[in-house]
C-alpha cells in the first residue's frame, strides 16, 4: 500500500461509515412503521451524517497538524452525538455505522503528522 493511499484510509472508512449512517437514517425517516418516520430526531441524524461525511472529505485533504486535530475533535463529537441519537431512536445500525466511523477516525490518527526530510550532511 502506498504512503498516500494508506494515510487516507482512515478518512475513507469514516466517509463510508457516514454515508452508511446517512442511508440508514434516511430509510428510518421515510419508511412507515420504523417508529421514527418524519421525526425531528431522524432528520437530525441525517444531517449529522451528512456533516460527518463532509468533515471526512475535508480531513482527507488537510495537511496542517493543528487543523487536523481540531477537526478530529469535532468529528469525534459528531460520532458520539450521532451514535447517541441512534440509541435514542432505537436505530442500532446507525450506532454500528458510527462505531465503524470511530475506527476510521482512529486509523486517521495514525496518519503521519509530517514528512521526513533527509538529514543534511
Amino acid at each position: 500500500m502506498s504512503q498516500s493511499h494508506s494515510s487516507r484510509s482512515g478518512a475513507i472508512v469514516l466517509f463510508v461509515a457516514s454515508l452508511a449512517g446517512f442511508a440508514i437514517a434516511l430509510y428510518a425517516y421515510v419508511t412507515p412503521l420504523t417508529g421514527v418516520t418524519d421525526t425531528l430526531g431522524a432528520l437530525v441524524a441525517i444531517l449529522a451524517c451528512v456533516a460527518l461525511a463532509v468533515m471526512a472529505l475535508i480531513l482527507a485533504a488537510l495537511k496542517g497538524r493543528g487543523t487536523r486535530n481540531a477537526l478530529r475533535v469535532l468529528i469525534l463529537l459528531g460520532l458520539v452525538g450521532t451514535a447517541f441519537a441512534g440509541l435514542l431512536l432505537h436505530q442500532w445500525w446507525i450506532v454500528v455505522a458510527m462505531l465503524v466511523g470511530l475506527v476510521g477516525l482512529i486509523l486517521d490518527m495514525r496518519r503521519p503528522t509530517h514528512t521526513t526530510r533527509p538529514a543534511h550532511s
